[in-house]
């Protein structure tokens, strides 16, 4: 990985405040101070992370495996609320490799404080990040929210890939 390519971030459009990464972007120096990050929001699952020691800066911890079965959405309101409230800059929302989790919590994020259908965030949010792919259970508990938010879904999930989805942890489950 190049020096450049480990400081790129795309920026999510709702604001030039808000950023989706991976855990070495979000541990770098120059990209928080280059983007005037004061909240960090950690989804990696990781507690005992060092980040750069810098004045005003604030971390949201997410102790959410990469789980189907995680209860993402137990954070769902907490994070979009402190996003919202970070007036003193901008914030980054990361997690391992930034592809499952941080994209989930950037969605509600963009569904409960943007009025944005499910399917509008995920479709702004593959645009700056294409390679974005929550797991299955992290879809349902947006579906879910998305419910609760709106009173309707925008998007279905396919059984096709709930079944494709539960076979793909299987195997990881058992080794193959």
């Amino acid at each position: 990985r190049t020096a450049s390519a480990s400081i790129w971030i795309p920026q999510l459009m709702v604001s030039a405040r808000l950023f989706l990464s991976d855990l070495d972007s979000a541990l770098n120096p120059s990209v928080l101070v280059c983007r005037n990050v004061t909240l960090v929001v950690n989804a990696s699952g990781l507690q005992d992370l060092s980040y750069p020691p810098l004045e005003g800066l604030h971390v949201l911890q997410v102790p959410v495996q990469d789980r189907p079965h995680a209860p993402l959405k137990d954070h769902f309101e907490q994070v979009a609320e402190r996003i919202q409230h970070n007036r003193a800059g901008s914030t980054l929302v990361h997690c391992t490799a930034g592809r499952s989790r941080s994209p989930a919590l950037v969605m509600a994020y963009l569904m409960r404080s943007e009025g944005l259908s499910l399917c509008q965030a995920h479709q702004l949010v593959l645009e700056q990040r294409p390679f974005i792919r929550p797991n299955s259970g992290f879809w349902r508990q947006l579906m879910e929210y998305e419910l609760v938010l709106f009173g309707r879904n925008s998007v279905r999930m396919s059984p096709v890939l709930a079944v494709l989805s539960y076979a793909r942890i299987l195997r990881t489950f058992e080794g193959q």
